[in-house]
């Protein structure tokens, strides 16, 4: 059980360091060969666009999960913590929405995708198989968003959200 926990709490970790990784091997197999030969792999290139993409956006719901996306939150500053506190939850209500919605639109166009499967040039993968980083990521994003008001109202601390602008201030 250990493990599994360990494994979920550190799951935006492990899936960006596995891409990035990947994406550094292939670029560095193309530079590599390259300079032996005069050319490069084909499959190279595909493999560490793939791979830098999807590190991409499993880090976008890293940021959430660690509360290090950028909030423009200055013209709070002179209300009070309850306000403060009802603009964040209702920002990220909006966020949320925003996520979902985009979801649904990318799932359409991810069906169509596998329907009518467009095929990638040298690692013949369908590519709607490749987007499906795009609705996971923002599910992902929007339940760090969620679990993190979950844990902070199981302790209490969700007048910390918007405590910090008030000690920067």
């Amino acid at each position: 059980m250990r493990i599994l926990r360990a494994l979920y709490d550190n799951f935006e970790e492990i899936v960006c360091t596995f891409f990035v990784g990947l994406m550094i091997f292939a670029l560095t197999t193309q530079t590599v060969w390259r300079w032996f030969t005069g050319s490069s792999f084909a499959w190279t290139e595909e493999l560490s666009r793939y791979s830098f993409i999807w590190a991409v956006f499993f880090a976008a719901a890293l940021a959430v999960k660690r509360g290090a996306h950028v909030r423009i939150t200055a013209q709070f500053t002179p209300m009070s913590l309850p306000v403060r506190l009802f603009f964040r939850v209702l920002s990220d209500l909006v966020w949320i929405g925003f996520n979902i919605f985009f979801v649904f639109v990318c799932w359409d166009t991810i069906k169509e995708g596998l329907e009518f499967p467009e095929i990638s040039p040298t690692l013949h993968l369908v590519k709607a198989k490749v987007e499906m980083i795009l609705p996971f990521s923002f599910l992902l994003t929007s339940w760090r968003i969620i679990e993190d008001y979950i844990h902070r109202l199981r302790a209490g601390t969700l007048l910390d959200l918007v405590k910090y602008e008030e000690q920067q201030g």
